[in-house]
């Protein structure tokens, strides 16, 4: 009798462990496919979220590009909050800032012809962003040039710059004669 009650302790063991194996087993790939979905959910977005923000880049530089700083402010966050750094301080306001570009480029002269080189965007999470790169204006008498980090936020109307640090580049020195 012994090996009767022996045999059925056994096979009842082995049947719970054999459950909770599966169960175990389970759980386990419902976690990974958990995981899978949400890394996908979350990667997904990354490249649409970088290709609005170069979509809205190439649409303020052709902006600039046409003489039309209304349009080229569509970019940035229509807000009190909205920043602006430069080596001349910092202008804080959606307002200001036009002010700022109005007054520093009167005319289409003044702002010469924009591009941007050596642009890297980064999405940090799928409301905030940033983005570094070198502008280069091309104007008659000078072609400015310098670095700037474009700071990003997603707003129901999409993405609009937020901080804007832009450092232009010593102008080199007259050459000695």
């Amino acid at each position: 009798m012994q090996n009767k009650t022996e045999s059925r302790q056994v096979t009842t063991t082995q049947r719970l462990v054999t459950r909770l194996s599966v169960l175990i087993a389970a759980g386990l790939l419902l976690a990974a496919r958990s995981a899978s979905l949400e890394a996908k959910a979350s990667g997904s977005s990354e490249p649409d979220d970088q290709a609005a923000i170069l979509a809205l880049l190439n649409e303020q530089t052709a902006a600039w590009n046409r003489g039309d700083l209304e349009r080229f402010m569509n970019g940035y966050w229509k807000s009190d909050e909205t920043e602006f750094v430069s080596a001349l301080g910092v202008s804080r306001g959606w307002q200001a800032l036009l002010e700022r570009y109005r007054h520093g480029y009167p005319d289409r002269k003044a702002m010469g012809h924009l591009t941007f080189s050596n642009l890297e965007i980064r999405v940090e999470c799928p409301t905030a962003a940033y983005a570094v790169g070198e502008f280069h204006l091309q104007r008659q008498s000078d072609n400015p040039s310098g670095l700037f980090t474009l700071d990003f936020r997603k707003f129901p109307e999409g993405w609009r710059i937020v901080v804007d640090h832009t450092t232009a580049y010593a102008s080199p020195s007259p050459a000695a004669k």
